[in-house]
């Protein structure tokens, strides 16, 4: 059970019963069956021979629980799919606050430097130039947060590896992973403030105070 074998104290199971556990009867008995395609038919006679020993008429429930190797692993594995759907709606929230503020951000360095890019519309940029400069400075923006971000989290955990000799695994695929959603956040966050930038009439732009 991942338990470290040199922290297990053997003793005899009548001497833990009375002593330790102050009860008559064994609260649990490990059992393996010859083969993994067998387990049913251990089951089936683990639950025939409890039941017999324990004096139950056919009408009775089983006063016993059995549990395989399947069902708790089939447990273990709905416990990590809800943690893991729980992490990802915390990165969701975090991803969608994080891009409201580069949106925001945006807007103001759109609406402060409005003559800037009226005077360069008036000497030939085009609205993609405008556009990509935009977007460029909303994807730079994201990517620092996510540099950071990866700096913190990766440093909290060799501190944690170091502190608590956890084991700590960094897989590369991920820190690309989040460099790539930082890139898609700044584009898809960054894109109306640089297309609303992209559109604005030169002559306008020049005369805003």
């Amino acid at each position: 059970m991942g338990m470290d074998q040199d922290d297990v104290v053997l003793a005899p199971y009548s001497t833990v019963m009375k002593r330790l556990l102050a009860q008559t009867y064994l609260s649990g008995i490990f059992a393996s069956a010859l083969t993994e395609d067998m387990t049913d038919e251990a089951v089936d006679e683990i639950t025939t021979i409890l039941r017999r020993e324990h004096k139950l008429k056919g009408t009775d429930d089983d006063d016993f629980t059995i549990r395989t190797q399947q069902e708790l692993s089939s447990m273990l594995n709905t416990t990590t799919d809800l943690m893991t759907t729980l992490l990802a709606c915390i990165a969701g929230i975090s991803l969608v606050v994080g891009g409201i503020g580069i949106m925001n951000i945006m807007y103001v360095s759109v609406t402060e430097r409005t003559r800037e890019i009226g005077l360069r519309m008036s000497v030939g940029a085009r609205g993609v130039d405008i556009l990509s400069q935009f977007l460029i400075e909303a994807i730079l923006i994201s990517i620092t947060g996510g540099l950071i971000g990866v700096i913190i989290g990766c440093g909290a955990s060799f501190m944690i590896k170091a502190i608590a000799h956890w084991p700590v695994f960094i897989q590369p695929w991920s820190v690309l992973l989040s460099f790539l959603v930082c890139t898609v956040t700044g584009v898809f966050f960054g894109w109306y403030p640089a297309k609303k930038a992209a559109d604005l009439d030169p002559i306008d732009a020049l005369r805003y105070e």
